[in-house]
């Protein structure tokens, strides 16, 4: 049977790849350490799991709904991101398109904004859907490094260097999936500042984690210091991470209206409207009380993050650790450690062993990790800090013990 080259061409999830086989091992009775998990593990508000279930009273719950989704949803979704983000959105200029999920909307905008040969800047470590949703639509991925020496923060100058007469938009994501951390303010101004000098280039600012910072801090944004920036901006983000409902797919994109009005054509083709229950729901949802919501969320996973690199300066660790400060993950950079020499096939192969080093880990001490390389970061692995606390420093000491022995 014929499949077409893209499709042909896109990579095999790894993290569901091996969260599968962790799930299969735990289901034939072995105790596993399940740290792959992109999901909190936790159910929404009442309140909102209330106006699910009275809306399935009403006969438009089950029937079409706008394409670009309900007017007083969306209409809610931009006054809550102007409140949160501190921003003013000038009245009719912008829009907001309701989709089925982050990733669906981070989709339809590629597949508005790229032609063919166009580039698209991403900063790794990335997450590992932006290349590939990139490469399906022709697109050219072009990457800005960060790394553990620089806490995985890329440089701006980097960002600068890498600009071309093709590049079409810059991804950031911030809190980052898979690195824990934001990008400071100064990091913002600078990239606000480098903007400025380049208004044909758009920024995609995928905020899906915005709500999930643990240091007590809010995450900064380079259209708060230069407002003028938000025509150039497109905004994603959703209720999977912030509302623990990763399987309701709602996501949303905020973009000048122009741009809206183009990315609904598209979705008007391809998938319709989101679910019209779930969005009627969240007419009556309080998005504001989204921060209240997770605020005990955020203290556990200050404490596993605590518990983490408490235990990585025990076990004479403490040079691979970095403050991680958003997000639920942290990225271990296990280059140069014993289970890397291992795996090493001399002192001058940079070859990336971070599947094998998951692999390992799961078959030898029942520990699942996400490889680190198709984030852009080999020789690394991503781990969750959602688990509760006492599974989760019996997995770490467990995972630790097989990078040290």
């Amino acid at each position: 049977m014929h499949i077409n080259t893209r499709v042909s061409e896109i990579s095999e999830s790894i993290t569901l790849k091996l969260n599968a086989k962790a799930v299969a091992m735990s289901e034939s009775g072995t105790k596993v350490f399940n740290f792959t998990a992109g999901q909190l593990p936790h159910r929404p508000p009442q309140r909102f799991v209330e106006g699910i279930k009275t809306e399935l009273d009403f006969l438009k719950s089950y029937q079409y709904a706008p394409v670009a989704g309900y007017p007083e949803l969306r209409t809610k979704v931009l006054n809550h991101f102007a409140k949160s983000r501190g921003v003013s959105l000038p009245q009719g200029e912008f829009d907001c398109v309701i989709s089925n999920g982050g990733k669906h909307a981070l989709s339809n905008v590629l597949g508005t904004i790229v032609d063919p040969g166009d580039e698209v800047i991403v900063l790794s470590p990335y997450w590992l859907s932006y290349p590939e949703i990139i490469r399906f639509v022709q697109g050219v991925p072009v990457t800005v490094e960060g790394n553990f020496d620089n806490h995985y923060i890329p440089s701006v100058k980097e960002i600068d260097r890498k600009i071309s007469p093709r590049t079409r938009a810059i991804i950031i994501n911030s809190p980052s999936n898979p690195a824990g951390i934001h990008y400071s303010r100064e990091w913002m101004n600078d990239l606000a500042d480098l903007l400025s000098k380049h208004p044909e280039v758009m920024v995609i600012s995928d905020e899906i984690y915005f709500e999930l910072v643990h240091d007590g801090s809010r995450p900064s944004y380079f259209y708060q210091s230069n407002p003028k920036l938000l025509n150039q901006t497109i905004v994603i983000d959703g209720i999977s991470k912030s509302l623990a409902s990763t399987g309701l797919r709602i996501g949303w994109t905020i973009a000048p209206k122009a741009l809206t009005q183009a990315i609904s054509r598209l979705q008007g083709q391809m998938t319709s409207n989101a679910c019209s229950l779930i969005q009627r729901a969240l007419i009556d949802f309080d998005l504001d009380s989204l921060r209240t919501f997770v605020e005990p969320i955020n203290h556990h996973l200050q404490e596993n993050a605590q518990t983490l690199l408490q235990k990585l300066e025990i076990k004479g660790l403490s040079q691979k650790s970095y403050p991680t400060l958003s997000a639920f993950y942290y990225l271990f950079d296990f280059s140069n450690t014993p289970v890397h020499e291992k795996f090493k096939k001399g002192a001058g192969d940079e070859a990336d062993y971070s599947a094998q080093v998951a692999e390992a880990m799961l078959e030898q001490v029942q520990v699942a990790v996400v490889p680190g390389g198709p984030f852009g970061a080999p020789n690394t692995f991503r781990l969750s800090l959602v688990s509760e606390k006492g599974p989760f420093a019996e997995g770490v000491e467990r995972m630790l013990e097989f990078i040290v022995k």
